[in-house]
């Protein structure tokens, strides 16, 4: 690429690194946890939300049960966290759900999982965008007027930050993640504080509204069906959990250890997040509703549709600081702004399950390698497209969005601990020392209990959710497995027919060349062409011309006798002004009549310095090469002849190359590297 098309792409994502320099890019685990735990960390601003708002649908009443449901939700975290513990040490590769549902339960399985997964990364940017338009329009109107617009621009830029390399990526993303922690731990500390030692009276916006409910009095079977929903709901704080053990291969050393640290880490701190903004929601009396307009009730009458209902962690934060105070603003600020950055946790698991599938050939193969900076960045341009285009068709509605969500989640949380249950069954069947025995004991019963723990769970969303919009996501799993199947098909197809014999002799060689020049006038390319077959010594020569027009066929001929040319000239008859057929059919004739022979078919082109002008050479020889590659035993060579455009478009190109940017003199050429100094000294 020139440098004047390449300096815009270097002020974007950055200078080009060196493949040696992979090392520098890995993470330390304070930049780790903002990137591969923003999505975990950041659930909690809506989390709590979604659990009241399918509580509301029975009324107030039911707002007792949701500390039991945060209960039940702290229990599945920690068993994920301590499972995915296991799954970090036991396989560091990277390959996470996938390797462990591959390598145990078989390819079907393992391709099962990263469908899953990959259904699920597409989706969390998604969310997260939709959420955090959302959070930034209440202050913003014109994000809300044009939030779909807003979100996939948030997206470009989210694209471009990520295409500059991980670390650098994170220690971006490090900074916003790390004061919404700060903020909601000091809310949570000062809200105790004021209610528990000051005793003041906390009240959130929504404190004296009430909520008209859509089903009230529920008992018995419907009672119960719609605490599981509300659980369902409030699974949405475990989405990312996986990406860690995706991402091993990005910490430093010791990686599983710093991975395993990190994974606690996200874990304790999302858990205790989120248990303290329900607590406070329940202290302050915080209302939600599914549709507030009409069931959020002031005085008795609906608020109607001008209200805007506030998340409950912007309402948990006006009571505990104050409406508009300096830390409620913080708060606001860096809630909206971390719920963008949590779709990171996608843009870095995505790219690394995607080289892992390219790898094994599930994926294209450009999937698998990385770009100038070091990033999967074919993998994260896919992620982007993928997300762009569910906003779009969604609106940017997180609501629409959300319960597409955690059915993907939990189907490679629940074959990953079976494939782990399996892992150890299979290692205590060699293993004889007693302590490495006792910790494999203690591991299998971990895996196992969060085996049994998540495929409840994932039953419970499949009940709840299929008929509110999981069925979506299922159906994306689907297409995604069908896909990835019907690639590694293909791969394998074109590896068998292309692998090479086991013995050179029982490969069949060509009895003869022969070889064609095609020509439609005597000038500097054809005779350029005619000598350069002439040097390939073929058993068999000739020109071959294509007769369209018979007073240029006759000046042909002529020229040719005149000119003494030692290659026997050969017109094909093309009553329909044909030129690509009646060439395709004399080169099948020849093939037919000796199908060991190899035709060899040498085209003279034109090279040209100017796109417009490929318009007006080059067609014929482009449909002919088109045609001939599908033709067996056929070799197409082209013979360029350089005009003179084209030399004009190589002393541009190399005043291109001596082009310094602006402020290149001033700082002085670029200095070498010590070893490849040293490489060109000897």
């Amino acid at each position: 690429m020139s440098k004047l098309t390449d300096v815009p792409k270097r002020i974007l994502i950055g200078r080009a690194l060196r493949s040696d320099k992979l090392g520098e890019t890995l993470l330390p685990k304070r930049i780790a946890l903002p990137v591969f735990a923003s999505d975990p960390l950041s659930s909690v601003a809506y989390a709590p939300g979604e659990v009241l708002l399918v509580l509301s649908v029975a009324g107030v009443s039911a707002y007792h049960f949701s500390p039991w449901i945060a209960v039940a939700v702290v229990v599945l975290m920690f068993t994920v966290v301590a499972s995915y513990r296991q799954n970090v040490h036991a396989y560091p590769s990277g390959g996470g759900d996938y390797e462990v549902a591959n390598t145990n339960l078989g390819p079907k399985a393992g391709l099962t999982v990263a469908s899953a997964l990959l259904v699920d990364y597409v989706l969390t940017v998604a969310v997260s965008i939709s959420s955090g338009v959302e959070n930034l329009g209440s202050a913003i109107p014109f994000v809300v007027e044009h939030k779909t617009l807003c979100a996939v621009g948030t997206i470009i830029l989210l694209t471009l930050m990520n295409l500059r390399g991980v670390k650098e990526s994170g220690k971006l993303f490090a900074i916003p993640t790390y004061v919404f922690v700060a903020g909601v731990f000091i809310m949570i500390m000062w809200g105790a504080v004021r209610g528990l030692v000051m005793g003041d009276t906390m009240k959130a916006p929504t404190a004296d509204y009430t909520i008209h409910a859509e089903q009230g009095g529920l008992a018995g079977f419907a009672l119960v069906f719609l605490l599981l929903r509300a659980f369902s709901s409030g699974c949405a704080a475990l989405t990312g959990v996986e990406a860690i053990s995706n991402g091993v291969p990005a910490f430093r050393k010791p990686k599983s250890k710093n991975a395993a640290t990190t994974l606690a880490l996200m874990g304790g701190l999302a858990v205790t997040m989120f248990c303290g903004i329900i607590g406070l929601a329940m202290a302050t009396d915080v209302k939600m509703a599914e549709s507030p307009a009409k069931d959020l009730l002031h005085n008795g009458t609906p608020v109607g549709a001008g209200f805007t209902q506030d998340p409950v962690i912007s309402q948990v934060a006006a009571a505990v600081f104050g409406s508009g105070s300096f830390l409620f603003v913080v708060l606001a600020a860096a809630t909206a702004l971390v719920l963008f950055l949590a779709a990171n946790t996608a843009y870095n698991g995505f790219p690394l399950l995607g080289s892992i599938l390219a790898q094994d050939r599930y994926l294209p193969r450009q999937l698998h390698t990385r770009g100038d900076r070091l990033a999967f960045s074919n993998g994260i341009v896919l992620l982007a497209g993928a997300a762009a285009v569910l906003v779009y068709i969604y609106g940017a509605d997180s609501t629409r969005l959300i319960q597409l969500y955690i059915v993907g989640v939990f189907v490679s949380f629940t074959l990953s601990q079976i494939g782990m249950v399996r892992h150890w069954n299979r290692h205590l069947l060699t293993e004889k020392d007693p302590a490495k025995r006792r910790r494999m004991h203690r591991s299998r019963a971990i895996n196992a209990f969060g085996a049994t723990f998540t495929a409840l769970v994932l039953v419970v969303v499949l009940l709840t959710k299929f008929t509110h919009g999981a069925w979506v996501a299922l159906l994306g799993m689907v297409i995604f497995f069908v896909t990835m199947s019907a690639i590694r098909r293909h791969y394998d197809r074109v590896s068998d027919e292309i692998a090479a014999e086991d013995s050179p002799d029982e490969v069949v060689r060509p009895s003869r060349v022969h070889s064609i020049v095609l020509v439609s006038k005597v000038h500097k390319p054809t005779l350029r062409a005619v000598n350069y077959a002439k040097l390939m010594r073929s058993d068999t020569l000739e020109a071959v011309s294509v007769d369209v027009d018979q007073a240029d066929t006759k000046a042909l001929r002529a020229e040719w006798e005149r000119r003494g040319m030692e290659v026997p000239l050969k017109v094909l008859a093309s009553p329909y002004r044909e030129i690509t057929r009646p060439i395709i059919d004399y080169v099948k004739s020849l093939r037919r009549e000796s199908p060991r022979d190899v035709v060899s078919v040498y085209i003279p082109e034109y090279v040209v310095g100017h796109w417009y002008e490929h318009l007006l050479h080059n067609q014929s020889a482009l449909r002919l090469k088109g045609r001939l590659l599908f033709t067996p035993g056929v070799m197409v060579t082209s013979v360029p002849w350089q005009l003179d455009s084209s030399e004009a478009a190589k002393k541009r190109a190399r005043k291109r190359a001596d082009w310094n940017a602006p402020g290149a003199v001033r700082r002085g050429p670029v200095s070498q590297p010590k070893k490849e100094k040293a490489a060109t000294k000897k």
